[in-house]
């Protein structure tokens, strides 16, 4: 019993990590732009995440729709609801490099009004798998 109680909590712990290439890509992708490039800063992925932005005409931020804790589920314009962006909560988030690429463009889109760099991208999940 005790080695399936060590299992799951292994397992849980594993899932809530983003996908380690996606990271290295990013850091590619930053790098051949900056090569003195220091690395991944969540201090800046948390910024990104409140930045108040009104490109779209009215004030609005990450946070407008995945709500101002991360580990609570949002909602969108329509009030359909989003599951908690947190990996600690929603295990599977920024596993599927498909998937993480298409929301960030769509979102990135609707908050900012262009698509988030690299470095936006690599700071963001360096700070959301450290939600707890």
């Amino acid at each position: 019993m005790k080695c399936f109680i060590v299992m799951g909590l292994l397992l849980s712990a594993s899932l809530a990590q983003a996908n380690p290439a996606l990271l290295k890509d990013y850091e590619q992708q930053v790098r051949q732009a900056n090569p003195a490039f220091a690395g991944f800063a969540a201090e800046r992925g948390k910024a990104l995440y409140f930045r108040e932005s009104s490109a779209s005409g009215k004030p609005m931020q990450c946070a407008t729709c995945h709500s101002s804790d991360p580990r609570q589920p949002g909602k969108t314009p329509a009030f359909r609801p989003i599951e908690p962006l947190a990996p600690a909560v929603t295990p599977t988030r920024f596993t599927d490099s498909k998937k993480v690429e298409k929301w960030f463009r769509r979102n990135c889109d609707d908050v900012l009004k262009r698509e988030c760099t690299a470095q936006e991208k690599g700071d963001f999940i360096s700070w959301i798998v450290t939600v707890k």
